[in-house]
């Protein structure tokens, strides 16, 4: 069936619809990434979001049960330049399309995904529609307008209080998000874990007595959580905290920084970063839109992004406290940081220095 993606600056791509046939408005957004499309689309940092994927072969491999990053998929939408229709992998249990399917997602195959890549590097993420549907430019502009993602953690949070055992350090996880990685790393450490809801008050998080806090990642703006800020201004100095991506904006916000949105956002598993103080480069997975700009007051750089010099990791100069923007736990993406999991456990045991996370 054919459908159309119309960006809000009026490029129209014209396509072929597959999965579930319904039009979709969202924010369109790109992933560098070769492998990983089951993990992307089960991130729930990509709430609110018609992701691209440049690599121009998607599905090849199928979707599997066991590599998903949340209970269903988060996308608003996904392009892809071709999916495959007989995916060829001993693991594979179901067609991607019909996955898509199934959990009510449009697709959109045949467009050249580079060209649609360039115009969002070169105009900046925008809103746009697939839809297979012929619509006025009233219509267009009434759907766009009315999008918008200011709900995406409420959206994506846990609803209740989850609880995970383990013999080790006990860890209060304030989930915005959280990927099931990020989970499947800290029980790898035989961590034990309290997820609450984002909007869980410090109160009811310190009550549990943890060994330290965790700050996951998530969709949005982290200026939408004017709340979840004030509740982390609360923690701050009681306990060891840990932040990743929207996690580390949302400290950031809470000890005085600032954060601001960028062009087109950094996504994949090809993101070059450089750990200033062991003065090494790492190759990291990513996902988000925005990023720490004004450093806090008590708050030094510890990781840079080599693409765009833009701050990729903070730590506080006397407190236990520290974060990332990229992502540790991979999936899809390489392992190379899964180290900062290792030093979180230390700095919660008292340990003073962990490669130059906490000096």
């Amino acid at each position: 069936m054919k459908a159309q993606l119309i960006l809000e600056n009026g490029i129209v791509f014209e396509g072929k619809a597959f999965g579930y046939i319904e039009e979709s408005v969202g924010e369109v957004v790109f992933n560098t990434g070769m492998t990983g499309y089951q993990e992307v689309l089960t991130d729930p940092s990509y709430y609110g979001q018609i992701v691209t994927m440049t690599y121009p072969l998607i599905g090849n491999y199928g979707i599997n049960l066991d590599d998903m990053e949340s209970n269903s998929p988060k996308v608003k939408g996904f392009i892809v330049r071709e999916k495959s229709d007989y995916p060829n992998n001993w693991r594979c249990e179901m067609e991607l399309e019909a996955y898509l399917k199934q959990n009510k997602i449009i697709g959109l195959e045949g467009i050249d995904t580079r060209a649609l890549t360039k115009i969002i590097r070169n105009y900046g993420t925008m809103k746009g529609i697939i839809t297979v549907k012929e619509l006025s430019k009233s219509q267009i502009t009434q759907k766009l307008k009315a999008f918008h993602n200011k709900n995406a953690v409420k959206e994506v949070t846990t609803k209740e209080i989850r609880k995970i055992e383990g013999k080790g350090k006990h860890i209060a996880v304030m989930d915005f998000g959280i990927k099931e990685n990020i989970i499947r790393s800290f029980k790898k450490r035989n961590c034990s874990l309290t997820i609450f809801p984002a909007n869980t008050s410090y109160t009811e998080i310190l009550s549990i007595n943890p060994d330290g806090i965790f700050l996951s990642n998530g969709p949005g703006d982290p200026k939408d959580l004017p709340d979840v800020i004030e509740n982390i201004k609360k923690l701050i100095g009681i306990k060891p905290i840990f932040g990743i991506c929207l996690g580390h904006q949302l400290l950031a916000l809470s000890l005085g920084g600032d954060t601001e949105k960028l062009k087109f956002g950094h996504r994949g598993c090809n993101h070059p970063v450089k750990d200033l103080y062991e003065n090494k480069v790492y190759i990291t997975s990513q996902n988000h839109g925005y990023v720490v700009t004004d450093l806090p007051k008590d708050m030094i750089k510890t990781h840079i992004n080599l693409n765009d010099g833009t701050i990729e990791g903070l730590r506080h100069k006397k407190l236990p406290i520290f974060s990332v923007q990229f992502h540790p736990e991979a999936c899809p993406g390489p392992k190379d940081t899964a180290y900062i999991f290792d030093s979180f456990i230390k700095i919660m045991e008292g340990e003073k220095t962990c490669q130059g996370i906490i000096a």
